[in-house]
């Protein structure tokens, strides 16, 4: 039967045990830096060298099992992942870096509940390039098991630490924005607010490690990045990572002015701050207020219904009123032609003349 090799790495807990899930009787191990006489307080070594030099140090392998085991020790380029957490180069990927510059032994057998202190020494080749380079430590066991088909699959379980050696020179941070987008999420209550996302892409350019912060504006709304209780976002020389920030209580205003403003931070191995220059980057997007125009829209048709409805009023009474003037000047007419005037002043004057032979 073929049996296939599947990495699977444990996250480097600087020190905190680990269990392989699939052997027979429970493995239990940490691994930790060390001086020569045990386990130091030290979560991940953190190392300054000349191009050309050497520096010896130790690890500290414990196991916390009830059996006798032996443990594969291996170094490896280290990286960040997509969420921010640190890890190592799986053994079926060649380094190229810094993970070749560590030699240790190639395993070591530590017995029950017992320690055991390995040295290992790291060389900075010469003509090794200035600034930080990333390896990692790690003790591994395999087992076997079975994948998802039921077929029989090997299994490495590893568990190590960080291993930071800056190369002095010239440090030199530096980084790129790229890739920005820009979203817009419609609320369809006309008076709240929407939301937006950027999405965007932040390269280390320079020799120096970066912790990624900043801020993304987009109209009325605002968001840090990364968020509060999210991981750290380190960035090592030459890698690059996408982030997405939601941005809250954004009103639609056609165009909607946003900008992104990156504030990353590099220490040296005191601690201290290393200066980083801000940078600012365009994040405007176009957000049509469709449940506010539409408000608007019957806000005008109801207008436009109460003036037509006037309009047909008005009208109704102007009409009111002239049928009312005609009929008047009807009736007056009708009046006028029953008694003319001419004919009136003649039965007058002979009534008059009658009146006066009467008297005679």
């Amino acid at each position: 039967m073929t049996i296939a090799l599947a990495a699977v790495v444990a996250p480097l807990l600087f020190g905190v045990p680990a269990a392989s899930a699939a052997s027979a009787d429970d493995i239990t191990w940490s691994v930790t830096p060390a001086d020569a006489s045990g386990a130091d307080d030290r979560g991940v070594i953190q190392q300054e060298l000349d191009p050309g030099t050497s520096r010896a140090d130790f690890l500290a392998v414990r196991n916390l099992s009830r059996t006798e085991v032996t443990f594969a020790l291996s170094a490896a380029d280290g990286y960040y992942t997509d969420n921010g957490r640190f890890n190592m180069l799986p053994s079926d990927q060649e380094s190229v870096d810094a993970g070749l510059w560590i030699d240790l032994p190639d395993s070591v057998t530590v017995g029950p509940n017992g320690t055991v202190v390995v040295p290992f020494t790291t060389t900075v080749p010469e003509g090794a390039i200035p600034g930080d380079h990333a390896a990692g430590i790690a003790a591994s066991v395999s087992s076997t098991g079975t994948d998802a088909s039921g077929s029989e699959v090997g299994v490495e379980s590893r568990v190590g630490f960080r291993v930071m050696t800056r190369v002095t020179g010239d440090i030199v941070p530096s980084y790129a924005v790229s890739g920005i987008q820009s979203g817009y999420d419609m609320s369809w209550n006309p008076f709240r607010p929407g939301s937006a996302s950027t999405t965007f892409t932040v390269e280390n350019t320079g020799n120096a490690s970066l912790l990624v912060t900043g801020a993304t504006t987009i109209g009325t709304g605002s968001a840090v990045f990364p968020a509060d209780g999210a991981p750290r976002q380190e960035l090592l020389p030459g890698e690059s990572r996408s982030f997405t920030v939601a941005v809250p209580d954004v009103w639609p205003t056609f165009f909607v002015p946003g900008s992104i403003d990156l504030a990353p931070t590099a220490t040296d191995l005191g601690g201290g701050a290393v200066e980083v220059a801000p940078q600012s980057a365009d994040a405007s997007l176009w957000a049509l207020p469709v449940p506010q125009l539409l408000v608007l829209l019957g806000v005008l048709l109801i207008i436009a219904a109460l003036f037509w409805r006037r309009r047909r009023f008005t009208a109704a009474l102007d009409r009111a009123r002239e049928e009312g003037r005609l009929a008047a000047n009807g009736t007056a007419a009708a009046t006028t032609a029953e008694v003319p005037p001419t004919a009136t002043g003649a039965a007058a004057g002979r009534a008059d003349a009658a009146h006066t032979e009467g008297l005679r």
